[in-house]
């Protein structure tokens, strides 16, 4: 687990402004947090390496890509060991289907945030890449009707 113990309150705030809009400016990030536009440079070229920044997104409409489902799929393995776990979440990592993977407590053991074309495809993506897999001992998929994604991270750490 990364340690981020070194961020102070510029970074942070970077952080959150960049969470907000990934598109906002060095000069317009300089100024919010009151430094040279080379010294914000710096800062967000550390933030990069040190992988607290992770990366940039453009926050696309799925319909603009022919996604007519989202679901979420939970799994229940069968059973509760390494050797199954692994595999089977580098197996749904792989899935182009598959946006998030979530390893969870609870009823559940995984949450997988999928987005298909249709119903069909959804049908084939449970029942052949999913079902079919050792590790799965039961699977509840949940239509997505809507989906909000909120902009930007609290900051729990000042």
């Amino acid at each position: 687990m990364a340690d981020f113990s070194e961020l102070d309150r510029i970074d942070r705030r970077l952080l959150g402004l960049l969470s907000k809009d990934a598109r906002t400016s060095n000069k317009e990030l300089a100024a919010a947090v009151g430094l040279s536009p080379s010294a914000c440079h710096e800062r967000v070229k550390q933030l990069m390496q040190s992988k607290a920044l992770r990366g940039f997104h453009a926050d696309v409409d799925p319909r603009a890509l022919g996604i007519q489902i989202r679901a979420v799929i939970f799994v229940r393995l069968s059973r509760h060991n390494k050797a199954l776990i692994d595999p089977f979440r580098e197996h749904t990592r792989a899935l182009c289907e598959v946006l998030d993977v979530f390893y969870v407590a609870g009823s559940h053991d995984m949450l997988l945030h999928v987005a298909v074309s249709d119903v069909e495809h959804l049908r084939r993506l449970v029942n052949n890449d999913l079902a079919t897999h050792e590790a799965v001992g039961h699977l509840e998929t949940s239509l997505v009707f809507e989906h909000h994604r909120s902009a930007q991270l609290p900051d729990y750490a000042s």
